[in-house]
């Protein structure tokens, strides 16, 4: 009979296309990952892999096995999840990835309270594109994504999660500072420090300023940053000023090493949505951390909403 383990282990080779890297993902030694192929590659009287010096690739047998694992996998953990709930416990191993500022201003907080109603959950966050969360979501390496956009595809469900307001923010003694709000034809004369073009933030930005008659190519743009931390760090260090999500910059605003300024007339939102693929069968872990994020009871989002860090837009 096949053996759950085994596949796993092929699975997670398949998807590494290295056995070291494996091995580590799978607490195992090298060798160990090794002779399980070599066993699964005897049992099926085929190759699995393509070796060309360090470098691997599935066969087409490999390919056609890949599926089937996955499915043999999540059939495994699904058992084992149902036998534990018998006890009336939530058993088993979440894992997220998170393309977003504020998904991970967000999940610290939601996580922290999810495995205080759901102990017996482990939880692993990855932070990274949204195209490899994207992939990795496909593959089954992945239960849930927290991205900025929905990427098209009949595998993906997507629900809004929250909506995060994007905001000015100037260092503390900058001539705005004091104003309680700018025109927009002010924002011309600034220098900007910013996240990268294809970001979240900087899509909201270029989404709105047309409904105020600018747009973001009229923005004098010194700097570029791949981090929201980045930019309020070279925002307080006086680069430039910079529009970032609210929850990014809270607590420096709290601290007073930043301070909004509101411009007339201009609203933006960073739309947060998560993902799950609908193709794997959820986890007994996944469906309840998507039914505690989904509670409209759920107290985080209320007291951030109610404490306008979030926009009061109803997640659909």
């Amino acid at each position: 009979m096949i053996d759950a383990h085994q596949m796993n282990v092929f699975m997670v080779a398949a998807q590494e296309l290295n056995f070291s890297a494996a091995a580590r993902r799978l607490n195992m030694t090298q060798p160990s990952v090794s002779q399980h192929i070599q066993t699964l590659e005897q049992r099926f009287k085929c190759r699995l892999f393509e070796r060309k010096g360090r470098h691997l690739s599935l066969t087409s047998a490999g390919e056609t096995l890949l599926p089937l694992a996955q499915r043999m996998v999540n059939l495994s953990i699904h058992i084992e999840e149902t036998m534990a709930s018998l006890q009336g416990q939530v058993h088993g191993h979440l894992i997220i990835g998170c393309c977003t500022t504020a998904g991970r201003f967000l999940l610290p907080k939601l996580l922290a309270r999810f495995r205080e109603r759901y102990p017996n959950v482990s939880v692993t966050c990855y932070v990274t594109d949204q195209r490899t969360a994207c992939a990795m979501l496909v593959e089954g390496r992945l239960h849930l994504t927290v991205a900025s956009d929905r990427q098209v595809s009949k595998d993906m469900e997507y629900l809004r999660f929250v909506v995060d307001p994007v905001v000015l923010v100037v260092w503390p003694d900058h001539p705005w500072a004091e104003r309680k709000s700018i025109e927009p034809q002010a924002l011309l004369e600034a220098e900007f420090v910013a996240r990268e073009e294809n970001s979240g933030t900087m899509m909201a930005v270029a989404n709105a300023l047309p409904e105020v008659g600018l747009s973001i190519d009229q923005l004098s743009i010194n700097m570029v940053l791949g981090s929201s931390s980045s930019v309020a760090l070279a925002v307080q260090e006086r680069i430039g000023v910079a529009f970032l999500t609210r929850l990014a910059v809270q607590q420096a605003l709290e601290r007073g090493d930043l301070v909004q300024v509101e411009v007339k007339g201009l609203e933006m939102w960073q739309e947060v949505w998560i993902g799950r693929n609908v193709h794997q069968p959820a986890t007994q872990a996944q469906s309840a951390f998507w039914e505690f994020i989904v509670d409209p009871a759920n107290e985080i989002l209320k007291n951030l909403r109610r404490n306008g860090l979030l926009a009061a837009r109803q997640a659909t």
